[in-house]
């Protein structure tokens, strides 16, 4: 199967809007599905069509392949690259205005996810789904190789940040492969990387998820402060005494920065600010923009005044629900 010359014979344009690289080397595609521990007894939720290379894979090994992308102009490619398979699902709709009840109404209960997606929404859509109550049992991405650095970097490098610590807090995740920029089509401006995220229910312990998250978010929001400078101006309502008091019980020293602290560490002054304080004031932390600060990373595609040929209702190029 020549994907570059199904492509051309259905006219299609890629989106530089959309990040749209896709995957033509087969020993990858049969590499990611092997890290994603597909087995025929699980639900495999693709996020990104593409061409249908991977979904082709994973549909050789899986259950069932329910798999999105916002692109409708795929259609006609995906009618040639996926037919004859009967474990197929394809829907033309931006996942992540999805729902968990519409999610569960596709996956029908556990799921995994695969996914090489656009790298400008790597992390809103890494944590829509680790910080959603979705029977998700892990998440294989293929992501810019400078993100894979940022979500498993050690305390005190600079790629430690808002965006590892949160990912650490429910999950493992581990970096299984890199992956040379020129085995897509087109070919990006940077090399990328396979990483495996394992969900681990209840892996810490801490007394209020709502102050850990605002914890980990104030430690991260300007660098260059020190910590307790950072934490008093996010939590107004404690004075910097207060916040030094906390440290110097817990052995830290004063001047310490975020970026120094481990899981750990976090957790720990947490639970002692919630025992002083009790409650939180801010009561939605799972936004995404929590990590927005925390990644930096070259603008790969540029801007493009294209809009997506986006379709809001399911459409099963398969139809083998007869």
């Amino acid at each position: 199967m020549d994907i570059r010359e199904i492509l051309m014979k259905n006219n299609f344009r890629f989106k530089k809007s959309l990040g749209q690289n896709f995957i033509t080397e087969i020993s990858l595609l049969e590499a990611i599905v092997s890290d994603s521990q597909i087995s025929r007894e699980d639900v495999v939720l693709e996020i990104g069509t593409g061409a249908g290379t991977l979904t082709r894979a994973l549909a050789s090994k899986a259950a069932k392949v329910i798999t999105f992308d916002i692109d409708s102009s795929l259609e006609p490619v995906l009618r040639e690259t996926l037919a004859e398979l009967d474990n197929v699902q394809v829907i033309f709709r931006d996942i992540m205005k999805l729902s968990d009840d519409e999610i569960l109404s596709y996956t029908n209960g556990a799921f995994k996810i695969v996914a090489n997606i656009p790298y400008n929404i790597t992390t809103p859509l890494i944590m829509r789904f680790v910080e959603s109550r979705l029977p998700l049992v892990s998440a294989t991405f293929m992501v810019q190789q400078e993100i894979a650095d940022r979500l498993v970097a050690n305390p005190c490098t600079p790629e430690y940040g808002a965006i590892t610590l949160s990912l650490g807090l429910k999950t493992n995740v581990s970096v299984l492969r890199k992956v040379n920029r020129h085995v897509f089509y087109p070919v990006p401006k940077v090399d990328s990387a396979v990483i495996h995220i394992e969900m681990i229910n209840d892996k810490y312990n801490y007394k209020d998820e709502k102050t850990l998250k605002r914890l980990i978010r104030s430690g991260f929001h300007m660098r260059r402060k020190t910590f307790v400078n950072n934490i008093v101006a996010s939590f107004p309502e404690l004075s910097k005494e207060t916040i030094l008091n906390i440290l110097r019980e817990l052995n830290f020293d004063e001047n310490i920065r975020g970026e120094a602290l481990s899981i750990s560490d976090y957790i720990q002054i947490a639970d002692s600010i919630f025992s002083l304080t009790g409650t939180t004031d801010k009561d939605d932390l799972a936004d995404c923009s929590l990590y927005e600060d925390d990644m930096y990373f070259e603008e790969e595609y540029g801007s493009s005044s294209e809009e997506p040929n986006e379709k809001e209702t399911q459409i099963d190029i398969i139809d083998y629900e007869k």
